[in-house]
């Protein structure tokens, strides 16, 4: 591996998506990832829609690491996972609190061992505390976190009926603060020699990333002013060839309504009655975007009005699909899409990296492993003798490597 983390080898025993996603990250940055994979494997192998072999979700998480499966309920499964976690770096983990421990596997045991390991755990609201025995998805701690009320509360009359967002953001968010912890985990080692334990909360991450959170503790009247930069104050609009584009400014709040006036060279349009308070905007919105919308045809083209509302300091995005981004000249020039195996005489096309680096080039995305591929090449690797590897195999410590495409 190369990059940034190319001296780091971190376990993740982690499934479905806020510990892999912490994982990949840390194997995008150089990481070596070592995926620890119970018998019953992770669910995300087989989400829906997939290939023989594998599911994109799985590839797109997990491509890259190096794969072991065992059984932790066989004996001796415990000694593969207690030398494997003496060589790493960083651990990561997402099952609910406690469940490692069972195994002899909880950060103490570990840090007795291994005392500059640094140790993530993810869960839904901490290692402690009253609800540190909940399951925890991530429709459910959106919904617990103020995340599923804000949206519900901004969207309000528009919606035919109560919804969450199609996304993953708890999850994801999550596996990104786990994975900023780490990093700084490593730092803080570099310095004091010593590794320590990350107890990261998918609640609590959902609050900090909640940029109007300052809004609803602080207890503030709006009125009828939206509140600055709300993704649901953005208009929608139709470009002069058909296109569908979305702008970054309210018409209604009072300190971006004057941009448009000045985009539009409509100074007039100040002293409309209609348009003179944010209340009054509000009740016209539907006049207002008339106006606007009739001027935005007048161009030749979405270059020209992108210009003209440069100038104005108004952004505005092109309504596209990843398909249609996965075409631009920008997704080629970034390397936003990189293709993978599926392990199966096909491939997938997933994600590329989020960073260019001066001084560090990025390994490409390795293959998605199969479970159980890399048993004896890492059990070699921590000193395992031939029958050592073999008995294990035979006790089931040691789940032989499957390229099955179900489980029940």
């Amino acid at each position: 591996m190369s990059g940034p983390l190319s001296n780091v080898r971190v376990v993740d025993f982690s499934r479905v998506l806020a510990g892999p996603l912490c994982a990949r990250t840390l194997l995008d940055l150089g990481a070596e990832v070592i995926k620890i994979e119970p018998p019953r494997p992770d669910v995300s192998r087989f989400a829906h829609p997939a290939k023989p072999g594998m599911s994109g979700y799985y590839a797109q998480q997990n491509a890259g690491k190096r794969n072991v499966s065992i059984d932790l309920n066989a004996e001796g499964a415990r000694e593969i996972a207690l030398r494997l976690c003496d060589t790493a770096d960083v651990i990561v983990e997402n099952f609910r609190a406690g469940t490692l421990a069972s195994f002899g596997l909880d950060y103490q045991t570990i840090a007795s061992r291994n005392p500059r390991v640094i140790y993530a755990s993810i869960t839904g609201y901490g290692q402690g505390g009253p609800w540190r025995s909940r399951m925890a998805y991530a429709p459910t701690v959106q919904a617990e976190s103020g995340f599923t009320s804000n949206s519900l509360r901004h969207y309000g009359g528009d919606l035919s009926a109560e919804r969450t967002d199609s996304l993953s953001h708890a999850d994801v968010y999550t596996g990104l603060q786990a994975a900023i912890a780490i990093l700084a985990a490593l730092q803080s080692r570099e310095k004091s020699g010593k590794g320590q334990y990350i107890d990261v909360a998918m609640a609590a991450t959902l609050m900090a990333v909640n940029e109007r959170a300052h809004v609803d503790l602080g207890d503030f009247d709006l009125g009828d002013e939206p509140t600055i930069l709300g993704a649901t104050d953005c208009p929608f609009f139709t470009g002069p060839g058909g296109e569908r584009f979305t702008v970054a400014t309210s018409m209604v709040w009072s300190l971006t309504f004057p941009n448009y006036l000045r985009a539009m060279r409509r100074a007039d349009l100040a002293d409309d009655p209609r348009f003179a308070t944010a209340a009054l905007r509000k009740q016209n919105l539907d006049a207002l975007h008339a106006i606007i919308q009739t001027w935005m045809l007048t161009f030749a083209d979405m270059a020209a009005l992108d210009a003209q509302f440069d100038e104005a300091k108004i952004a505005m995005g092109e309504i596209r699909s990843i398909e249609h981004l996965a075409t631009t000249d920008w997704s080629s020039y970034w390397g936003a899409v990189q293709e993978v195996s599926d392990r199966n005489g096909g491939t997938y096309r997933l994600p590329g990296r989020p960073w260019h680096f001066s001084q560090d080039d990025l390994t490409p995305i390795g293959d998605p492993a199969l479970r159980g591929e890399h048993n004896r090449d890492v059990c070699t690797e921590l000193g395992f003798s031939e029958e050592e590897i073999s008995a294990m195999v035979e006790s089931g410590a040691l789940v032989a490597p499957s390229a099955a495409t179900r489980w029940s």
